[in-house]
């Protein structure tokens, strides 16, 4: 079966694709819907092989989600406008459905994405066997290579205060004051860093333990946390992050 996500403010609406879907023998994982769930689960979750993905959500258009995140999975856009219909298909786009939709559109449309099915072979090298075999041993980023103007600049892990993103652009903070402008994203950035020193408390932000200065209670049963060498946008760590994050500083 096709592991299927739905993300849809309607819930009558999200009843009744789920239902059509699972006629079509596809599996729905999840449903969702906003655009700040789907961030949040986007991180936390293996991507599906299919979305259908309305685009005007309860809290923005869904095209939000792709200035953020790099999705990997087919796209099915279902709305009650075609004004987007363009940039929809500029992103990975299989079809796109009008809403009530049409049980013979959504099976012409499934019939297109099973043609054009991506292959996904579970590829195993030697990296995963090590991590499988000794999870410990994983080697961590310790320093990253920055590129101001001409030069390049070498920066150890223990000189970084954090790491955040402002204006679609990811940010490397040192503990010196200064900040540098990265190439790559938090999402892959994460998965480099040391779980030991750094933490990702927000969308935004990635702080590393040795530079965190205070932590203050804040609205709604969240933390506040202020760095030695931070003085911009306030860390909040969000509400679903609280209890790892006191798990972490333990």
């Amino acid at each position: 079966m096709i592991p299927t996500l739905i993300i849809e403010d309607e819930k009558p609406s999200a009843r009744r694709l789920q239902r059509m879907l699972e006629k079509e023998n596809l599996q729905v994982i999840h449903s969702l819907s906003s655009v700040e769930e789907a961030l949040d689960w986007f991180q936390k979750n293996e991507h599906p092989e299919l979305i259908f993905l309305d685009i005007q959500l309860s809290d923005g258009l869904s095209f939000e989600i792709f200035d953020q995140l790099e999705i990997c999975s087919s796209i099915i856009f279902t709305t009650a406008y075609d004004e987007y219909a363009l940039k929809a298909f500029k992103l990975n786009s299989i079809d796109y459905l009008m809403k009530p939709i049409d049980e013979e559109e959504l099976q012409a449309a499934l019939e297109k994405f099973r043609r054009n099915r991506p292959i996904r072979p579970e590829v195993f090298d030697i990296g995963q066997l090590k991590a499988l075999l000794n999870p410990g041993a994983r080697d961590y980023k310790k320093r990253f290579t920055i590129q101001v103007g001409q030069h390049l600049k070498l920066i150890n892990s223990e000189e970084i205060s954090c790491f955040y993103s402002e204006n679609k652009g990811t940010y490397l903070q040192c503990s010196n004051g200064r900040s540098y402008l990265m190439e790559s994203s938090l999402d892959k950035l994460e998965p480099e860093l040391d779980p030991k020193e750094f933490f990702r408390v927000n969308r935004q932000f990635i702080v590393r333990l040795e530079n965190i200065a205070d932590i203050v209670a804040f609205s709604n049963q969240r933390l506040e946390v202020r760095l030695k060498d931070y003085s911009g946008q306030r860390i909040i760590v969000s509400r679903e992050r609280v209890k790892a994050f006191r798990e972490w500083l333990e």
